[in-house]
């Protein structure tokens, strides 16, 4: 009778307890929170969810713990960067620096390693260069740290991660080195970046350092575009003409090249053989953001996926694959055949201008010098041979501002190589009705060919490439005068398929 009693007494006050919650609660007062963080802790070990870790936050938010799936979320912060600590008794402590951005929830997933006893571990790496939050970083930055104290017997050896906000993927920097300084490379301007030190002793008991991070600079006004040849492979690089300004936008292990700015200046389109088909992709002008465009193929009689264009308004693009010629929207939708070229070629190089919004299309045989240079509409329509199949190679039309004439390249000297070598190709301009033919390639040096010219955002001048025809040398890109070819002045070496916006 005395325990009901006393279980009596309990429910009423735990019911009591409840109501007086229950009434309160209208009466609290919603934070004004930004947005939300959210993630699950795992054992680094086996993958499987953590309870009862302590999650803390910097700047301080709310300090929770996992629940039985190992996840967390604190709800209403303001936005900015923040520094999540996991913590958890048998466990090395874990951190993950992101940003939390308006309206938007943030999801992080840390894994803990469990912690090594009676080892000895080191101490904490310290004294960080760039110093933590340090701003105006270029996008080539050596990064630097004091080490613990240890004795003379012990070594110890660091490895180095580094990650951009927002992105829960650590990128290992540098793996077991020994040295208390690494070079991180090929950053994107405009991006906070976090990196820490991992210390590991002879033992193999290790220490994290804090996190610390740092801001590149913005985005410097790089008006040119080139592929170059790194390591033997092709890669896309920007530049505002100085050394100090060139930045390579692409590094991966396919061949990427062919890149031209939007006319709209907001994205750059290059090609990519990543996916063995070489295909139109897109990124920003820092690097980032890299989007596959077409699914059917860059292809065709000797096109190693080169050849497409801008439509003028930036909205679409252009592009060969085999005899088809191709528009498509920048966001790979809406892919239309535009025209088919004529029996027994395909189509290779291309130029769209708004002046009449007509289209210049290199066609091609199964010879690589038996090419064409055709006008077109940019429905297709009215197809007409503007530069009929010469002796040597006929390639590279580019249309001028005012769309009154083209550009293009021809070998001179009347030779048909089989692997495509020419001994003398020069730049040549013509106007759109046939006349007006005029060789700007008459101060080039002898032994070189000039190709791959555009014409400079103002008009005056053309950009494009000198290179030995022996094929033993470098590329190097070039600039002269738009009116008759003089003063050519070298711009960068080892550079291709220059752009210039």
């Amino acid at each position: 009778m005395l325990k009901t009693a006393s279980t009596l007494k309990l429910v009423i006050f735990l019911m009591l307890l409840v109501g007086m919650f229950g009434c309160n609660e209208e009466n609290l007062v919603e934070p004004e929170g930004e947005g939300s963080l959210s993630g699950q802790v795992l054992d680094a070990s086996s993958g499987e969810p953590l309870a009862s870790v302590s999650i803390s936050t910097a700047p301080a938010t709310s300090a929770i713990v996992t629940d039985a799936d190992g996840r967390f979320r604190i709800p209403d912060i303001e936005g900015g960067a923040y520094n999540i600590m996991a913590k958890k008794a048998g466990y090395k402590p874990e951190s993950v620096s992101v940003a939390v951005k308006n309206d938007k929830e943030t999801a992080v997933i840390l894994q803990l390693t469990e912690s090594t006893t009676g080892n000895g571990a080191p101490g904490v790496p310290s004294s960080p260069s760039p110093e933590d939050n340090t701003i105006g970083i270029s996008n080539s930055v050596t990064l630097k740290w004091q080490g613990p104290t240890s004795s003379s017997k012990d070594t110890l050896t660091y490895d180095v991660y580094l990650y951009e906000s927002g992105s829960n993927q650590k990128k290992k920097i540098a793996e077991a080195i020994t040295d208390t300084t690494v070079v991180a490379e090929n950053l994107m301007h405009g991006t906070t970046y976090f990196w820490q030190v991992v210390v590991k002793n002879k033992s193999d008991a290790t220490t994290n350092s804090p996190v610390w991070s740092f801001s590149t600079t913005a985005l410097p006004n790089a008006r040119y575009l080139f592929a170059r040849s790194v390591d033997g492979n092709y890669d896309v690089f920007s530049s505002d003409g100085s050394t100090a300004g060139t930045f390579r936008l692409t590094a991966d292990f396919s061949r990427e090249w062919w890149p031209l700015l939007n006319p709209k200046r907001d994205v750059v389109a290059y090609s990519s053989n990543a996916l063995i088909e070489p295909q139109i992709f897109t990124m920003s002008r820092d690097g980032s953001n890299k989007f596959q465009v077409t699914t059917v193929p860059i292809a065709g009689y000797h096109n190693p996926g080169i050849g497409f264009a801008w439509a003028p308004d930036g909205g679409q693009l252009i592009y060969p694959n085999y005899d088809n010629l191709y528009r498509i929207e920048r966001d790979g939708s809406g892919l239309t055949l535009v025209a088919k070229a004529p029996a027994d070629r395909h189509f290779r190089m291309l130029d769209w201008t708004d002046r009449g919004n007509r289209i210049a299309a290199q066609t091609i045989g199964t010879n690589i010098n038996d090419s064409e240079i055709y006008l077109m509409n940019a429905d297709g329509s009215d197809l007409q041979l503007l530069v009929e199949n010469l002796p040597g190679r006929v390639e590279s039309p580019i249309f001028s501002i005012d769309g009154r004439s083209i550009l293009y390249t021809r070998d001179v000297s009347g030779y048909e190589n089989a692997e495509g070598r020419q001994l003398d190709a020069h730049i040549f301009r013509k106007n759109i009705d046939g006349t007006g033919l005029v060789d700007l390639s008459v101060n080039k040096p002898a032994g070189t060919n000039d190709l791959y010219p555009r014409y400079s955002p103002t008009g005056d001048k053309i950009i494009f490439v000198n290179a030995p025809n022996d094929g033993m040398g470098f590329y190097d890109v070039y600039m002269m005068d738009a009116a008759d070819g003089k003063n050519r002045v070298k711009l960068f070496s080892n550079a291709i398929m220059p752009d210039w916006k």
